[in-house]
């Protein structure tokens, strides 16, 4: 054979071979990424080409679907009160992708997950009915911190201390997911996202704030559990007035008159003293008021419920005059109301923390059970003695001190008042905080919650985490124990 032609032929042969091999791994390797890419207008429109399946609060569902009057996307997602249980489904639009437990399950929601599928649908990509998703929420208790809330701009979250279980997630200001659920939603879309307020953000999970005099039950943890104070009746030794470490400042209680000189932990707690938490958070130094408020899920980045929350965050590197600071939920102290909520419900729990969830079971077309969180693990993060304390001085501050407003008839009910400077010298309105406990002894029927008020519109002078926040946690709790 020709030379010139035996060298045409082997490139020849080489090419073809390059081709097939390229679209082997196009077929083999890169079909479920090209599947999958958002810009793939099939993927959108195999997702719409039937009804979704459900988000489950209590046995009724809480989305659906609709047809679509034109385009290539034949149905839309819709939600039964949507402004009211935004913050657990999110949100799944044609346009802007989904979020929250939409996003979370959208392949079990639309039928493409593969537990769905038998291996022969796996072969031939048959699409299977789609799954559903049954939440933990009460919806006595959603109504009740959802319209607690009202106008206000903040957040609430309520926990099943026995079993972790999330009975409530709201917050406020809201929006109807129906509203951007469609290919024509632009200008609702334009107008959610441009708002100062923040409607699509979650703040009971995802916007840490300033946890204020809240947090001060996480030090008072780490004192009990150490052994600097060997119970809630123990004199401490703090000054009043208070002088951070290394400066001149002189840190302020809030009630000049209050007993703080001094105070015991109940005390401290009735009161709300910052002397007491400061002092106390300097004494223990930074590392072990850190290991406690990690215990409690201080600064996890992978907390998953099973939407991941933001980390709340407790610092580190402070000097001594910071760490007091630190000690009252100040400085660089964030928290979510999930997270303070996940406090009070630890010390509910008698020390342990169940991991929160708020979705019990997820099930195929006929009620199949494909993935249960019924036990979703327990962490102890202060002995059962100590949580007795704390409960103890937190029914105090419910029954005596500054936390009035949650009182319940016939319950249980302990908490703790917040109040977190917010700006620049605290040059804004702060925010109030309210986190809490109840239980019912006749029925057995626990709760722990968290409230935020990040703004009423009242005036400085009328913020407080009695008065704002303590009023939401009661109607809550209350419809907890129902």
């Amino acid at each position: 054979m020709n030379t010139t032609i035996r060298r045409a032929a082997v490139f020849s042969l080489l090419l073809v071979a390059a081709l097939l091999m390229r679209a082997t791994w196009v077929q083999a390797y890169e079909d479920r990424a090209l599947a999958d890419d958002k810009n793939n207008r099939r993927k959108v429109i195999a997702q719409y080409a039937r009804p979704l399946g459900d988000i489950i609060v209590a046995g009724s569902p809480v989305t659906g679907s609709k047809r679509t009057e034109s385009g290539d996307l034949a149905y839309k997602r819709t939600y039964t009160q949507g402004e009211l249980y935004a913050a657990v489904t999110g949100f799944s639009s044609q346009v802007y992708g989904a979020t929250q437990l939409e996003g979370v399950y959208a392949d079990v929601l639309d039928g493409t997950d593969s537990r769905l599928k038998s291996p022969l649908d796996t072969l031939t990509r048959e699409q299977q009915d789609p799954g559903d998703v049954l939440t933990t929420i009460d919806p006595a208790v959603q109504k009740a911190a959802y319209e607690a809330l009202g106008s206000k701009k903040g957040a609430a979250v309520a926990l099943d201390p026995k079993t972790g279980r999330v009975l409530g997630m709201v917050s406020t200001p809201s929006y109807d997911p129906s509203k951007i659920a469609g290919g024509t939603d632009g200008a609702e879309w334009g107008k959610l996202t441009a708002d100062e307020d923040k409607p699509l953000v979650n703040r009971a999970m995802r916007q840490p704030l300033p946890p204020g005099s809240t947090f001060k039950l996480v030090v008072a943890a780490a004192a009990l559990e150490d052994g600097l104070y060997g119970s809630v009746d123990t004199a401490t030794q703090s000054p009043d007035p208070y002088t951070l470490p290394g400066t001149v400042r002189v840190l302020k209680n809030e009630n000049p008159s209050a007993p703080c000189e001094n105070a015991t932990i109940r005390t401290a707690l009735r009161y709300s003293c910052n002397n007491v938490f400061a002092k106390m958070a300097v004494d223990l130094g930074q590392a072990k008021v850190k290991a406690m408020a990690e215990k409690f899920g201080f600064n996890n980045q992978k907390l998953d419920v099973p939407v991941r929350a933001y980390a709340s965050v407790y610092p580190s590197k402070m000097d001594d005059a910071q760490t007091a600071l630190s000690g009252i939920g100040q400085f660089d102290v964030t928290a979510t109301p999930l997270q303070m909520a996940m406090v009070s419900a630890a010390i509910a729990n008698d020390g342990v923390l169940m991991a929160p969830h708020m979705v019990s079971k997820v099930v195929d077309g006929d009620g199949n059970t494909l993935q249960s969180f019924e036990d979703t693990g327990s962490t102890r993060i202060v002995s059962s003695q100590t949580a007795g304390q704390l409960r103890d001085a937190m029914r105090t501050v419910v029954e005596q001190g500054t936390g009035s407003n949650a009182r319940i008839d016939g319950a249980e009910v302990g908490g703790k008042t917040g109040t977190a400077q917010h700006g620049e010298n605290n040059s804004k309105t702060p925010y109030a905080w309210f986190t809490s406990y109840a239980k019912d002894s006749s029925s057995g029927k626990e709760v722990a919650v968290a409230v935020l008020i990040e703004d009423s519109g009242a005036a400085r002078s009328e913020v407080s985490g009695n008065g704002l926040a303590a009023p939401v946690a009661q109607k809550m709790m209350a419809a907890a124990l129902k």
